[in-house]
């Protein structure tokens, strides 16, 4: 089964500019960025060649005799004589370029060249982006690809463009959902948390319509995880990463859901630690949040980079995390007390770094006051607060009202309620998380 994805749609106006660099597409494993390649590439050259430096590894050494254009094409034609390079009509795809670091620099002289196009791919767990980016910066597009979004997930269950427009409408118009447009969205996102946005397990999912096998391949992508950590985290101690991303359920289960390396093991600090949660970050892994120091304008620049919350970079994965019992428990929307809250917070932080937002939250020094998250609009700032159950918006309420907080005009919750606008913030279910940039940016525009 093949899955539409958002990065289909780039690569065709990638490749459709009069001069494109040559692209590298990141992101975490099995995500689906070699299959979406592949798809684009078949559809769109005449002449498609694939290197994989993992499966090929006699591929490394075509960059042994320098990188001029020719040399590298005639090394390539060395080890597969039946390859063919027409100009302007051929696709090189380098894939696991994190096995072959050299790939990084030969785009500068395949962005010179000109006659080919390439597109080079890898797992953000092995790249070692610092490198990749001396190496060819100014040569090269990048594109970072997640693991499918719920409006993708739509997509892969048979929903159509204009199906998705009408649940924009009704958010841009402020009218509630029928409760049929409710219920079966309600239960598509219900499913969704449930397997994630792995694109085997989703496809797994829609052909059998049921679970089966789903938790099974959750935990293997954990452990594939693991493995990675183990393999690529060179110049850290691996089992300070691993010890990392072992508690991230454990934090998220807490009340203030605070990640504290001195809990992560017993006599932990935080100098033993240093770049392990960057690591975890730049690998695709997780999605870190950070505290605000004070509720103003820019955001950016704006945090305490010593307190924070991490979250799973894919929900499934944090289901998979769990004891088996609490996925039937989720899929029979059980009360989950502390840990329902988690959850949700985290697939609202996976939705919104996939609209593009880094993650802020903001929490006072005698925890009176917390705001779940905040994203801007053009001219304000714009709290998100995360209701698992339909409690009072306490502190969302005093931030809008509050003199105190000039940037601050309206907020938003989100929680398992229909559309609505009390004249002070805005209530979305769940679901519609996805449409939230797109209704701040149209919001602003009128």
């Amino acid at each position: 089964m093949r899955l539409k994805r958002k990065i289909d749609e780039y690569l065709i106006s990638w490749k459709e500019k009069n001069h494109h660099l040559p692209l590298i597409v990141k992101g975490a494993r099995q995500i689906g960025k070699t299959n979406a390649i592949e798809y684009f590439a078949n559809h769109n050259y005449e002449n498609f060649i694939e290197i994989n430096f993992i499966e090929q590894k006699q591929y490394k050494s075509i960059f042994d005799d320098g990188f001029e254009v020719d040399t590298i094409i005639k090394n390539i034609s060395l080890l597969n004589p039946s390859l063919k390079f027409i100009p302007g009509k051929t696709l090189i795809f380098f894939d696991e370029i994190q096995d072959c670091i050299n790939c990084a620099t030969s785009l500068k002289f395949f962005n010179q060249d000109g006659r080919y196009d390439v597109i080079a791919s890898g797992s953000l767990m092995g790249i070692n982006y610092h490198e990749i980016e001396s190496n060819s910066v100014g040569n090269k597009e990048d594109y970072e690809m997640y693991s499918l979004d719920f409006e993708e997930f739509l997509w892969a269950k048979g929903y159509k463009e204009e199906q998705i427009e009408e649940l924009y409408n009704h958010m841009k118009d402020i009218t509630p959902l029928s409760k049929l447009e409710y219920d079966v969205m309600e239960k598509n996102f219900q499913e969704y948390i449930i397997t994630g946005g792995m694109p085997a397990i989703v496809a797994n999912f829609i052909e059998s319509k049921n679970f089966s096998g789903i938790l099974d391949m959750q935990r293997q992508i954990i452990k594939d995880y693991e493995e990675d950590i183990t393999k690529y985290a060179h110049g850290l101690d691996q089992g300070k990463i691993l010890n990392i991303y072992r508690k991230i359920p454990v934090f998220l289960g807490q009340e203030n859901k605070k990640f504290q390396i001195s809990k992560v093991a017993k006599g932990a600090r935080n100098r033993e630690y240093i770049g392990t949660i960057e690591w975890l970050d730049n690998a695709g892994i997780i999605n870190v949040s950070y505290c605000l120091n004070t509720l103003e304008l820019p955001l950016k620049g704006n945090y305490n980079p010593d307190n924070y919350r991490i979250y799973f970079r894919d929900t499934g994965l944090l289901i998979g995390s769990l004891e088996e019992e609490a996925q039937e428990d989720l899929r029979n929307n059980k009360n989950f007390n502390t840990y329902k809250g988690a959850i949700y917070e985290n697939i609202v932080a996976d939705m919104l770094v996939k609209e593009g937002y880094s993650l802020y939250f903001y929490k006072n020094k005698k925890s009176t006051f917390e705001l779940d998250f905040l994203v801007r609009d053009k001219n304000s700032i714009v709290p998100l607060e995360v209701k698992a159950t339909d409690g009072k918006s306490i502190s969302l309420n005093n931030a809008i009202k509050s003199e105190k907080y000039q940037d601050i005009k309206y907020g938003i919750k989100l929680c398992n309620k229909n559309i609505g606008f009390n004249g002070i913030f805005y209530t979305f279910p769940y679901f519609l998380t996805f449409l939230i940039k797109r209704f701040l940016r149209e919001k602003c525009e009128k």
